[in-house]
């Protein structure tokens, strides 16, 4: 591993602990919520190159990488950051972190390439009745889906979902838990659901919430997938391959999904992957697979990347956003990464 040099990254074995450690929730530290939004600032270190071995290196996969930003804050809740959804403007964004916190802000670019954040603030989440998500003990707050003003926030470890009229309150929007699938509430302890997607009303299966489960696998050791209200709710299954768990999902204008993917052990270190699975594949009962369009590991410039966000960039091209969750712990970072999907 030496010989990838990776001293802007972290040693790979620091990183291994801060991934095997950062899942206790026990380790998080804890700070009293503030009334209102917070304004905080953010420090942003940018990523040119994607590739620890070959910095002129672009394509990865079916993804061509536009450039990065490390971030960083003084603000004590700052991190954990495990969803994202960018705006349709591809610089106003919705974030959240592990211990229920928002974070929202605008990217910042030059030409194409990210390079800030700018106005960011951070708000408890609030539950239905004003107090703070974390006074509830409802955590890890995993997912993020968005309709219009309303946005809904999956929570692993309780395995709950609540819509929050965020067009409405903004950050003191509070979340109102909805009626979930018998099943769901069965998942394991922090392996329950760590993607959610909203299908648009413009296509089949429209006001559908699609949700999927980190590592909470069936009968024959598939993750579990759930079709929540629409026209057809219902159970699916995605394949599961390799090890790889589950970290976020996002919908292309198509509707096809892509499902981002992680896979950590002691012996062979983080890696990261993308499939795309084909919309109309997507029913109840079904057991569906996708095509691999992107894979990374250690000689690349990755952390835990948890959330991903699909928007068009200012020439038409489908842009991806990921970001990772560094566990509040100072061997990771928090990353945004963007790729353009090719061909799309």
């Amino acid at each position: 591993m030496a010989a990838l040099k990776l001293p802007a990254l972290m040693p790979a074995f620091g990183l291994m602990a801060a991934l095997f450690l950062g899942s206790s929730p026990g380790l998080a530290q804890t700070s009293r919520a503030p009334d209102l939004p917070v304004a905080i600032e953010i420090q942003a270190q940018r990523i040119l190159s994607l590739d620890h071995l070959d910095s002129t290196r672009r394509r990865f996969g079916a993804l061509e990488f536009r450039g990065g930003i490390a971030l960083t804050s003084r603000f004590g809740e700052f991190g954990g950051l495990s969803s994202i959804r960018v705006q349709p403007d591809g610089s106003t964004f919705i974030a959240a972190t592990d211990r229920g916190w928002w974070l929202r802000g605008r990217i910042t670019y030059e030409g194409k390439r990210p390079i800030g954040i700018a106005i960011p603030e951070m708000a408890a989440m609030l539950g239905p009745d004003g107090r703070t998500l974390k006074a509830r003990g409802w955590y890890d707050t995993e997912s993020i889906a968005q309709d219009g003003g309303l946005l809904y926030v999956g929570i692993e470890r309780v395995n709950r979902i609540l819509r929050f009229d965020y067009g409405k309150d903004g950050l003191l929007a509070r979340g109102q838990p909805i009626e979930v699938p018998p099943r769901m509430r069965t998942l394991p302890n922090n392996k329950g659901l760590e993607a959610l997607e909203f299908v648009p009303r413009n296509l089949p299966f429209g006001g559908t919430l699609i949700g999927i489960a980190e590592r909470g696998l069936d009968r024959d050791g598939n993750n579990q997938g759930f079709l929540i209200g629409g026209p057809r709710p219902g159970l699916f299954a995605v394949k599961r391959t390799d090890d790889f768990d589950v970290s976020d999902m996002a919908l292309l204008p198509s509707g096809d999904a892509l499902v981002l993917e992680r896979k950590f052990s002691w012996t062979t270190g983080l890696f990261i992957r993308m499939r795309r699975i084909l919309f109309g594949d997507v029913r109840p009962g079904a057991l569906v697979n996708g095509s691999v369009l992107f894979e990374a590991d250690l000689r690349q410039s990755i952390d835990n990347m948890e959330g991903l966000s699909v928007h068009r960039g200012p020439d038409g091209e489908t842009v991806l956003t990921m970001i990772s969750d560094d566990n509040f712990s100072s061997l990771q970072r928090t990353l945004l990464l963007q790729f353009t999907l090719v061909g799309e």
